[in-house]
């Protein structure tokens, strides 16, 4: 089993950066997919970005240009860094992985999430 821990969560202005991680532990593999999907208040679940075993990256419509996604695989740790943000961007941001390499986009794709970190962006 994998277990996934989400931390630099808060609240920013809008414009204002943010960068969150996450910190995989148990059984890991640096070789396999991670990401982040977020869910914000009434909305459905979204895929954010993703990383694959192979450095392939997928970035959610609404992130490209703003967000982006790194891994740090010697410790285990993935990052988003987010910038430009806005108030659409509000919403609790999960990490995921699994067993795969591949980045999927769907939230089946992934095995393992973290408990999620709240994110606000407001005036």
């Amino acid at each position: 089993q994998v277990q996934l821990a989400e931390s630099g969560g808060g609240w920013v202005q809008p414009g204002g950066s943010l960068r969150l991680s996450c910190t995989a532990s148990g059984r890991t593999d640096s070789n396999s997919a991670m990401g982040w999907f977020r869910q914000a208040p009434g909305a459905r679940r979204e895929l954010v970005a993703a990383i694959g075993g192979t450095g392939l990256t997928h970035y959610g419509d609404s992130v490209k240009g703003r967000f982006t996604i790194s891994r740090d695989s010697a410790k285990n740790i993935l990052y988003l860094q987010m910038n430009s943000l806005t108030a659409d961007d509000t919403a609790v941001y999960y990490c995921v992985g699994r067993r795969g390499r591949y980045p999927g986009v769907r939230s089946d794709d992934y095995d393992y999430w973290g408990q999620g970190t709240q994110v606000t962006i407001s005036s």
